[in-house]
């Protein structure tokens, strides 16, 4: 079949340059469903992207397209702004039921706007507001968002240069494995803590990703969660953990702290929390913490009643009985994990590391640019993964949970092809 070259002349004249994912993946995309993507030529692409793991149940996922177009065409409330409504009163009520209750999670639910920045911004703000301080800890290689507050506890260089004003009372600590092993976990963090001539302020709270999803797949250990909680609670600073990209079921379990067996402060919550990549975050916090007054921290758009519909029926469909949705997303992992070990034996001058939880998996380079290279020549061949790292050294694989195993290994198999045909 002979296809045409795609016509990207109205993005390139029109489109600002600060666009990136359509400079990767040269063509025009049309529809999808479940694990593939067709652009218009009709070409499809395996997506082990899923929207930047907004889209953990595929597209257009049929179960959850019914409960949207239903509600649609009854009328049902689109714009709802923080109004009480028959979807938002569902979506409360169902996630009461599957997620914080069976899990003994004394959040309260609030919807500081439609993306995951949004839900950083204001965990952010309702730290300092309850404690009174200022400083916020966050780690090397984290990313949090792209608003000056999200950015501000964000590393990379790159992104934190776009801000151009000073992104001030952040102080920046290792994360797991960052120094190798060469200093004791938190040693140096504890003693800035405890000593009044360290010229560290005490924090408001300290922010921290499971899985660093942009900083290159960086996985901490349920160890090294378990003693930052606990030092935290011994000096009275809030611990967020940002589950944006690693929640809804990312890591195996919903939240990905519950490995690590710790009940965080504040949990940020987005991406796939709608189910069927419509906007929508959540600022979940211990009760004792909601100290904001009516209209303190508002939005237009909080009240995006399809999504609060697509996320209860997100919930209802996968997560009434957790056990299984954990069990296939773990199994997804292994061969993900098994595939990845076999390229790294077969290319070990190459290959530097791999590592991921669940269906979060991350092939690193020693060739920094060789990811990109790997990356496109997938692309060519038909599917979709990114790059991650500082560096973009790191090829980056999210596929969704729903996806079949036939279709993983099908996408596997097109990886290893592409590390092999790229030098």
């Amino acid at each position: 079949m002979t296809t045409s070259q795609p016509d990207l002349s109205t993005f390139e004249s029109l489109e600002s340059a600060v666009r990136s994912y359509c400079r990767a993946w040269p063509t025009v995309f049309d529809r999808a469903r479940g694990s593939r993507m067709y652009d218009e030529n009709g070409r499809a692409y395996l997506d082990f992207f899923a929207g930047a793991g907004s889209l953990n149940y595929g597209h257009n996922n049929p179960v959850l397209k019914r409960a949207l177009a239903d509600y649609l065409e009854r009328d049902g409330v689109t714009h709802g702004l923080d109004m009480a409504t028959v979807a938002k009163r569902a979506f409360l009520r169902t996630f009461q039921e599957l997620v914080l209750h069976p899990r003994g999670l004394p959040y309260k639910v609030m919807f500081p706007g439609p993306t995951g920045a949004n839900a950083v911004e204001a965990a952010l703000k309702l730290a300092r507001k309850v404690t009174g301080r200022a400083t916020v800890v966050s780690f090397t290689n984290a990313f949090h968002g792209m608003s000056l507050g999200a950015l501000a506890v964000t590393g990379n260089a790159f992104k934190r240069a776009g801000a151009g004003v000073p992104l001030p009372h952040v102080t920046t600590m290792p994360f797991d494995h960052y120094l190798g092993g060469a200093a004791e976990d938190f040693s140096w963090f504890e003693k800035l803590l405890d000593d009044p001539g360290s010229g560290l302020d005490r924090p408001a709270a300290v922010i921290v990703e499971t899985v660093q999803g942009e900083g290159g797949v960086n996985v901490a250990r349920p160890a090294w969660l378990s003693t930052l909680a606990e030092l935290c609670l011994r000096h009275g600073v809030l611990l967020i953990v940002d589950d944006i990209q690693m929640g809804c079921g990312r890591t195996g379990a919903f939240f990905s702290f519950e490995d690590a067996g710790i009940v965080p402060d504040i949990v940020t919550v987005s991406k796939s929390i709608s189910g069927y990549g419509l906007p929508m975050s959540l600022c979940l916090f211990r009760s004792e913490l909601d100290v904001w007054e009516p209209g303190e921290h508002n939005g237009t758009f909080r009240g995006n009643n399809p999504a609060f519909v697509t996320a209860t029926a997100a919930l209802r469909t996968y997560w009434t009985d957790a056990t299984a949705m954990e069990k296939q997303t773990r199994a997804g992992g292994r061969l993900v994990e098994d595939a990845l070990a076999a390229i790294a034996a077969e290319h070990p001058a190459e290959v530097k590391a791999y590592r991921g939880r669940g269906l979060v998996w991350g092939l690193e380079f020693h060739d920094r640019g060789r990811a990109a290279r790997v990356s496109r020549r997938a692309f060519e061949l038909g599917l979709l993964v990114e790059t991650s790292g500082v560096h973009g050294e790191v090829v980056k694989l999210l596929p969704a949970l729903t996806i079949t195993a036939d279709e993983t290994q099908e996408g596997l198999r097109i990886l290893a092809r592409a590390v092999s045909e790229t030098r």
